[in-house]
């Protein structure tokens, strides 16, 4: 399996990144804490980028691309910390009048494992609610859904309302469907992880270069040097991990889909989380300040390492495929 971007993969993932660079900075993600996270006009622009409609069949008003380009896709949205329900919207963009186009913000309960009380992001901004249960996927009015807010959530880009309760809702998929998404979501919320995990590396190696103490600059130490090349080799396996769930989930005879996927998540997971702290490490004193963006990568962390099963979930699945396997 190749996993070098041919030229078209290339030019997908510049141009994302020349407009999540330009529209999402520090500023901008200062101005969209809390409540403004989910801004309109950043929306209707990333719907015009064709975020949400990226794997909808051109007959369709789509762009046509596979699971592979979506995961990088959405590897740059998460170097970004672009907020919203993207992933839901994303999945939600042929089951939800609207999503597609960015006129509809979908967010989502995965029902499919656990129970009650769950917890939905940025629900007051919803239009619908994508819920994936064990036998059907299912399309419920926000409206209709008893909900308090959390608090001050951990990650100020991701407001949180806790459901004690969900009624049923329009039924738009069979088991199958919501085992699928499940798989799709996982993945995507993975290449989140590894743009975290990539931006962290990129933040920390830029600091380590110009900050100098005695005389030289700070990435000339050789601790340092250890902790951005072990930045450095978590961010690739990720990398690989990542690109590998993708193609598996577009053409599942090269592989096991379910152990591709939750490897992904789990490697990812690991690389945005643990490179955020060296990140934060690496910056010293001012790496604790909230001036400093290096907290906003490891909240952002946090908030998607329990998106569509935990690191600890998926840990187990790999471990049983594993065990099956031996």
């Amino acid at each position: 399996m190749d996993f070098r971007l041919d030229e078209d993969q290339q030019a997908l993932r510049a141009g994302i990144r020349d407009f999540c660079d330009g529209r999402v900075g520090v500023d901008q993600l200062r101005e969209l804490e809390g409540e403004r996270a989910v801004d309109p006009a950043l929306w209707r622009e990333l719907a015009e980028m064709g975020v949400f409609s990226l794997r909808q069949p051109e007959s369709r008003g789509g762009v046509g691309l596979a699971t592979a380009d979506a995961v990088i896709v959405f590897a740059e949205l998460g170097r970004r910390l672009v907020p919203g329900p993207l992933v839901w919207t994303h999945l939600a963009a042929a089951l939800v009048p609207g999503a597609a186009d960015g006129e509809a913000v979908v967010g989502g309960i995965d029902a499919a494992e656990g129970a009650p009380p769950w917890l939905a992001e940025h629900f007051d901004r919803l239009d619908a609610l994508l819920v994936l249960r064990p036998d059907a996927v299912e399309v419920v009015d926000p409206k209709r859904v008893a909900a308090k807010p959390t608090g001050a959530p951990l990650d100020p880009h991701t407001p949180l309302h806790l459901l004690e309760a969900l009624p049923r809702g329009e039924r738009v998929g069979d088991a199958d469907a919501s085992r699928q998404l499940r798989l799709e979501g996982a993945a995507l919320v993975a290449a989140q992880l590894l743009g975290i995990a990539e931006a962290t590396t990129e933040l920390a190696t830029e600091y380590a270069k110009r900050r100098e103490q005695f005389g030289r600059p700070i990435g000339s130490f050789q601790a340092l040097k250890h902790l951005l090349a072990d930045m450095f080799v978590r961010q690739e396996i990720a990398r690989a991990a990542v690109y590998a769930a993708g193609a598996t989930l577009d053409d599942p005879l090269v592989g096991d889909v379910a152990l591709a996927v939750a490897s992904a998540k789990v490697v990812a997971g690991e690389a945005a989380l643990k490179n955020a702290r060296a990140c934060i490490q690496i910056h010293g004193g001012m790496g604790y300040t909230w001036e400093i963006p290096a907290h906003y990568y490891l909240k952002r962390a946090w908030a998607c390492e329990n998106l569509f099963g935990s690191v600890d979930e998926h840990a187990d699945r790999v471990a049983e495929s594993v065990g099956r396997r031996g």
